[in-house]
Parts: C-alpha cells; structure tokens; sequence
C-alpha cells in the first residue's frame, strides 16, 4: 500500500490461521478494545483499520481479517497479496491448529515477498491450563522461520497492543525507501495491484 508522507505509512497486514483460533477476536481487541465469548465465524474477510504512532512514523494498518474455514482457503491469496505484514494465529489448546499456522507460514514464505513482515500469534494465553503447544515449541518454530512471536490473549488483551506495535516498529525497517504511491509487493507482484480494490466490496 502507499505511503501519503513523509511520517505516515499505510500498510496492509492480513490475519491468517484456522477457525476458531481468535483472529477476529484479536483483531476487535486491537481496533475497538472489545471482546465477546462467541464470535460469529468471518464469512470472506472482514476490514478494519487502525492506526498508531510509532518512532514519530503514523501507521495506519489496514487490516483484513479471513476467514479460517478450509472452504475459503482459495480466497486468501486476493487478501495477502501485497499485504505488508501477516499475523498467522494459532490456538495454543489445539495442536491442529498450530499445524494449520506453519501451513499458513510456508505458503506465505512461496509467495515471495523478502520484504513481508511475519509474525506468529499463540492465542487464547488465558486457557493456559488447556495448552497443549508450549510456548517454547511456537518461539523456536518463529525462530526458525523469520517469524516474531508472542502468545496473546483477545479475552484478557494480553500482548494484543504490542503485537500489533512491534508489528509497526519492523515496517519501515522492512521498507526503508518508499516513493509515494508506490505499493508495498517486490516488483513481480505490484502488477496484480490494481485488482485489490476491486474485491470484497
């Protein structure tokens, strides 16, 4: 996405992981400081926007939030390309869906972008007693994979600010020289730029 300045800065950052991990709970907790037990299940993808001053630079995240169930799966190429930044979310209660997120990683690493910011997000901290991924097993996996990582709670807002924070401390590092209205994608996918506007309307 475009920059419109010097000190602002739009990024695009999509939220990927199964159903059910809380990616559209974190999400609400970040842009409106809201939580609800039962969230309907994302239909597409849901848009929100954001923004926070970081390192005297204004982000302004544009956030696409998609759906987890395997049926839109198809739709999710449409929503991370040219994405600046990915949050891939996992359930720390549920193995299936820490195996769904290193899915997620490995797609987004065969798109190609060197410049994607990534980071992994083990939900649902507050169920601790549930865990069935250690967070030693989601920090190595980040580690291994260029991934920042940090377990989070929408229900409790553990870390939910400061992922979305570090998130935009990393973007101008990643985009160190931006002309204005140039896109965010290498070279060989800002061809497919004009086609984002024109989705999910």
């Amino acid at each position: 996405m475009a920059t419109t300045g010097a000190n602002h800065m739009q990024a695009k950052l999509v939220l990927l992981g199964d159903m059910g991990a809380g990616k559209s709970s974190l999400a609400l907790r970040f842009v409106k400081g809201q939580f609800f037990d039962y969230q309907e299940s994302t239909i597409g993808a849901a848009f929100l926007t954001q923004t926070l001053a970081v390192n005297e630079t204004t982000v302004k995240f544009e956030i696409w939030d998609t759906a987890g169930q395997e049926r839109y799966h198809s739709l999710a190429p449409m929503y991370y390309r040219g994405a600046a930044a990915a949050i891939i979310v996992y359930d720390i209660t549920n193995s299936d869906s820490f195996g769904r997120a290193k899915k997620w990683v490995q797609e987004l690493q065969r798109q190609g972008n060197p410049n994607l910011v990534m980071a992994l997000a083990g939900n649902k901290a507050d169920l601790s007693s549930k865990r069935k991924i250690e967070a030693e097993e989601g920090q190595s996996y980040a580690e291994e994979n260029g991934l920042f990582f940090m377990e989070t709670s929408a229900k409790t807002s553990q870390n939910v600010n400061e992922l979305f924070y570090e998130i935009a401390r990393k973007l101008p590092k990643a985009q160190p020289a931006q002309a204005s209205g140039m896109s965010l994608t290498d070279g060989s996918t800002s061809r497919l730029g004009p086609a984002k506007s024109t989705c999910c309307a």
